[in-house]
């Protein structure tokens, strides 16, 4: 049983290891590959089997998926109709602002709408598309048709330009100094639609039309034009009043310049005198009426 193969001693076989030696250097090559361990000294001395500098360990263990660098994004080229102007561009341009429109459009291109030769098509007029692209581009905030291209920005849901658009002084003075003014007057979208359907009531048949605005200060101060405007509305003369609203009569102005610019935005031509007549004049309101005349041919 002694003599039986199975039963012979280690020390029967002096060159097999229970364990590599500790002190040994790792080698990647293939003859090395079952003990993975080279000796202290000298390295590997196969020629060509290992570039093991001795005292180098280098490790045999593959390196796991999830550690190997990704392979880099494919930047690919795109073209855009944007109501009938074509733009070229890169997906990686239009993908600068991950929640914009532009960007979920690619994110869903299957189901985005695209015109015959398969370009994304976008119905939005392309004059304004030009400085929105620059702006991906470069990051150049446009300083022409501010109020157009803030409005196109608001639509693509570009927050960035959107915020820099804000801050230019023109958009600054439209969307606070002035909205925060007409905040002050009551009804004032309201007041202003009258007008305008007053204005073209009274245009039929006619080259010219004419409104009475009257703007109240105050409520002491609408108390005294109330006799005014009772002798206008006898006289069937369209009267559309705009207030109270705690203004005086400098800021009064300003409403007036809203108001005319509010009407030339749709496309009205307009203009404005003060109106004075004998009613008015006796209760001291005169300062308090205006005739808005349209201009219809």
């Amino acid at each position: 049983m002694l003599n039986s193969p199975r039963l012979r001693k280690r020390q029967d076989f002096p060159n097999v290891s229970a364990k590599p030696a500790q002190s040994g250097l790792a080698c990647p090559c293939y003859q090395h590959r079952a003990s993975a361990v080279l000796p202290a000294r000298g390295g590997c001395t196969k020629p060509g089997c290992c570039a093991a500098a001795p005292g180098t360990r280098m490790s045999s263990t593959p390196t796991p998926r999830n550690m190997r660098p990704s392979p880099p994004s494919v930047c690919t080229v795109v073209e855009l109709n944007v109501g009938g102007q074509i733009f070229t561009t890169t997906t990686d341009t239009l993908r600068k602002y991950p929640g914009s429109r532009l960007a979920e459009m690619l994110s869903s291109s299957a189901t985005a709408c695209k015109d015959a030769e398969g370009r994304f098509f976008i119905d939005r007029p392309g004059t304004y598309f030009h400085p929105i692209l620059d702006y991906l581009r470069s990051g150049r905030v446009p300083t022409q048709d501010i109020s157009e291209v803030y409005r196109e920005a608001q639509f693509y849901d570009i927050q960035p330009l959107v915020k820099l658009l804000e801050d230019t002084p023109q958009m600054f003075g439209e969307q606070v100094s002035r909205k925060q003014f007409l905040l002050q007057v009551p009804n004032y979208s309201e007041n202003l639609e009258l007008l305008l359907r007053l204005a073209r009531a009274e245009a039929v048949g006619r080259r010219l039309s004419k409104v009475v605005v009257c703007l109240l200060y105050n409520e002491e101060h609408a108390a005294w034009c109330a006799a005014p405007i009772y002798s206008l509305e006898s006289k069937k003369m369209s009267v559309v009043k705009f207030g109270p609203c705690n203004l005086d009569y400098y800021y009064a102005l300003d409403l007036l310049s809203c108001l005319q610019k509010d009407i030339k935005a749709q496309g009205y031509q307009v203009s404005y005198n003060a109106f004075q007549f004998t009613e008015a004049v006796w209760a001291k309101m005169d300062h308090s009426f205006y005739i808005f005349t349209f201009t219809w041919w």
